[in-house]
């Protein structure tokens, strides 16, 4: 299913709301017979043993949603406390993207004589995790904000791990959405790569390198990735969130400035235009002319231009580089 149609957002109390249990299935009136028959057809979609979920909430929902629907399953299905979630389990407990990333496994750290293994659609890590370094969200236990983006940076794929990282330290160091604190960021990943330790020794690189290039100007997981790819690409001197006073004194902000090529760029997510989190209620067509009035105020004064690329073009460098060639931009 296209992105365009996928909700955003899920919260913990929305996952558990779109959960629905055999005995509650079943007090609709549905027999047994009547929901395995629900299942095959793919009109309901078991989540966990006992526990399912419409087909159309399923098919409305991000990765990062779906996951954390099988995270509350689990939880729910557990005794208390339940299990101690980990890795991506816990990012988006913490709300943190999943970039290009569908888990197969909830993951969770092994408390008490067992060996790391997978059983029953949950992958139990044989790692330390102290005391501190354990939260409690909306019930649910899972590891740290800090200690779940070394883990997760520590193991996903780099563009993933970026996306995490970016987002947590929006949390810390950005303070009004597009200046970021260089004292904070600084501290966040003084305290993150000292702590880099803790993880698999083969993401400890990784981990440290992702970490050091983290920005939390980045609003979006494709501007994250956007980032990234310009990196690859040669850039080394793009400024982030650049400010533009409009003609009647109104402020937009571009995502990127290329000084040398006069042009600013321009993440385009179809969240803007289709996510109801993000629109504001506001139509596609009235979504579109505010870009363009936005678009000629900025070209106007300025005297830039401005490209815009969508998350096809950020999938390899060499993708977003043949798309900001077309609008002047070129590697230094």
């Amino acid at each position: 299913m296209p992105n365009d149609v996928r909700m955003r957002t899920l919260t913990i109390a929305a996952a558990r709301g779109l959960l629905r249990s055999r005995d509650e299935l079943r007090a609709t009136g549905l027999t047994d017979r009547e929901l395995s028959a629900r299942v095959a057809s793919g009109e309901l979609r078991r989540v966990r043993r006992g526990r399912y979920v419409h087909a159309r909430d399923w098919s409305g929902l991000w990765s990062e949603g779906r996951h954390l629907l099988e995270v509350a399953a689990v939880q729910m299905n557990s005794d208390p406390p339940g299990p101690l979630f980990t890795g991506v389990s816990a990012a988006v407990l913490h709300g943190l993207p999943l970039y290009r990333t569908a888990p197969r496994l909830v993951h969770a750290a092994i408390e008490g004589r067992r060996h790391t293994r997978s059983r029953m659609g949950i992958h139990w890590h044989d790692i330390p995790v102290p005391a501190h370094d354990v939260t409690v969200i909306d019930g649910i236990r899972c590891t740290s904000l800090d200690r779940t983006v070394l883990d997760v940076t520590a193991t996903a794929h780099q563009e993933a791990a970026v996306a995490v990282a970016d987002a947590a330290l929006r949390r810390f160091a950005v303070v009004d959405g597009h200046h970021q604190d260089a004292e904070l960021a600084g501290i966040w990943r003084g305290v993150l790569s000292g702590r880099a330790h803790l993880v698999s020794t083969r993401g400890i690189r990784q981990a440290r390198e992702v970490i050091s290039f983290a920005d939390g100007r980045a609003q979006l997981p494709g501007e994250s990735v956007s980032r990234l790819q310009l990196h690859r690409l040669g850039f080394r001197s793009v400024r982030l969130q650049e400010q533009v006073i409009g003609p009647d004194g109104e402020t937009y902000w571009l995502d990127f400035a290329f000084e040398r090529s006069r042009c600013f760029g321009e993440f385009d997510g179809r969240g803007k235009y289709t996510d109801p989190s993000m629109t504001g209620g506001a139509t596609i067509e009235d979504i579109v002319m505010a870009e363009k009035r936005r678009e000629d105020a900025v070209r106007g004064v300025t005297g830039w231009g401005l490209g815009r690329w969508e998350s096809s073009h950020i999938r390899t460098p060499d993708a977003l580089g043949a798309r900001l060639q077309a609008f002047g931009i070129r590697p230094p």
